[in-house]
């Protein structure tokens, strides 16, 4: 079987800006292919609902830049997935345009470039629903019905490696892909250098978040893969990092619902019987997956769609009393909201996140119980309209100094404002589609165009 050799600078491209030097550490080991993931959800679901990049387009560009001037002077492919972080079709245009853009100023030779679009128009989605198609929740959602649908503003198809392949079969230099599987970046070349499905996506797998799989933990900076057979060595390039058999198996189980498996469309790869075993002090061989394919193609859909204008407050509690009372404070402000505004979670909905105690994991933080000497709640409304939220907003906010609890003797000093105004935020979205739809091939949901970059554009191709 072939060796192959894939750099990976990046976890998500451009979220802030890669490592440069090491990166140019694993060009001097003469990768075959620089890939790298510029996508992903953790953002939440405004990003795709609005349609906006949450990376800025400078940083974009350099890496960008970084990437296409060693692929082109190393003469290999370069592949980016889920283009302009939710992989839209605006955000693969935006990754071409900059593509040109970059290919003009360095006086770059013409080159292939394919891009591969995954959007899926929300009247797509209800045509197929209403011909019979099952939307097929995941993770205890329940299937998509009209009522889903209607409340979703934008939706994207995540690809496997199929969609891929077929850009580099047709030989292009650059592929901007749409949304994908992270791990389907990397397996789609090796899939076309005959390696088994099990290694290409275990060690798509391994490598989507580059540095992440070594140790100490260093961001953005880069590893290298080897893979040959059913072997993947990967190897950390910053001299202070290594990979250890610790760092890679952690990491293959990382963001799983069950640790061992990771699901594409057309099956899943079992990483349960997978062995891990150093190789030199920066080098961890891993091996041992299988791939367990499915009867019938399921592709994952992504959906969000608006709620409503979000407002925000930010309020400083110190006293000691008010702490220990804050649940009946926050009650006592919600019931005010209520006999002015109606029910919350009719027409508006407010949030108290109370930085200090339970902001970010709420009832499942494991020590609810320890006492904080101070409180930064961050009073948060969402309503269809601004105003509306603003007026709400400053009553849920400012009803914390007014509290009625009980031991208080004084009236000042139970709570501080940052800074007595509201804050605008951006619009509130919700995930809406968390879904998978059947399909009769991996690429019947993508579409594919064939450019050559020439003189700082990007054409068709003839």
């Amino acid at each position: 079987m072939p060796s192959v050799k894939i750099l990976c600078p990046t976890g998500h491209l451009s979220f802030t800006p890669l490592e440069k030097d090491s990166f140019l550490l694993g060009c001097k080991e003469n990768p075959d292919f620089i890939i790298a993931d510029a996508g992903s959800c953790d953002m939440g679901p405004r990003p795709l609902g609005a349609d906006q990049h949450v990376s800025l387009e400078t940083w974009q560009r350099q890496d960008l830049e970084i990437m296409l001037i060693q692929s082109r002077k190393l003469g290999v492919p370069m592949i980016i997935g889920s283009a302009s972080d939710t992989g839209t079709d605006r955000g693969v245009d935006q990754f071409v345009r900059l593509i040109a853009d970059i290919a003009r100023e360095h006086k770059l030779k013409p080159f292939k470039l394919a891009a591969i679009y995954s959007e899926i128009p929300v009247a797509e989605l209800k045509r197929r629903q209403a011909s019979g198609a099952r939307i097929i929740g995941l993770d205890g959602r329940e299937d998509a019905d009209a009522k889903v649908l209607e409340r979703t503003s934008r939706a994207v198809a995540v690809m496997n490696a199929e969609p891929i392949r077929a850009a580099l079969r047709a030989g292009a230099d650059v592929v901007i892909a749409g949304r994908s599987s992270d791990c389907a970046i990397f397996a789609a070349p090796l899939l076309e250098a005959g390696l088994s499905p099990a290694v290409s996506y275990y060690a798509g797998k391994l490598m989507e978040c580059a540095s992440f799989c070594a140790e100490p933990f260093m961001g953005k900076e880069s590893i290298l893969g080897r893979i040959e057979g059913e072997d993947v060595y990967v190897t950390a390039m910053h001299p202070g990092q290594r990979c250890t058999p610790a760092s890679i198996a952690s990491h293959s189980m990382y963001e799983r619902t069950n640790p061992y498996r990771e699901y594409v469309a057309g099956g899943y790869v079992d990483m349960s019987h997978c062995v891990y075993t150093q190789t030199d002090p920066k080098t961890t061989l891993a091996n041992g997956a299988t791939f367990v394919a499915d009867e019938v193609c399921k592709v994952k859909i992504e959906g969000a769609g608006l709620v409503g204008q979000r407002r925000l407050a930010v309020v400083g509690i110190r006293d000691p009393n008010t702490i220990r009372l804050i649940d009946k404070a926050i009650d006592w402000a919600k019931g005010k909201l209520t006999e002015r505004f109606g029910a919350i979670g009719g027409d508006y909905d407010v949030f108290y996140h109370r930085y200090g105690r339970d902001a970010v994991m709420e009832e499942l933080d494991p020590a609810p119980e320890l006492q904080p000497h101070e409180l930064g709640i961050v009073v948060e409304v969402v309503a269809k309209d601004g105003g509306c939220a603003q007026e709400i907003c400053a009553l849920a906010a400012r009803n914390l100094f007014y509290a009625r609890l009980p031991e208080v003797k004084g009236t000042a000093g139970t709570a501080a404002l940052m800074s007595d105004e509201i804050l605008i935020g951006e619009p509130g979205y919700e995930w809406t589609l968390n879904h998978v739809i059947e399909v009769k091939t991996p690429m019947e949901l993508f579409r594919l165009r064939h450019l050559v970059v020439e003189g700082g554009a990007a054409k068709e191709a003839a």
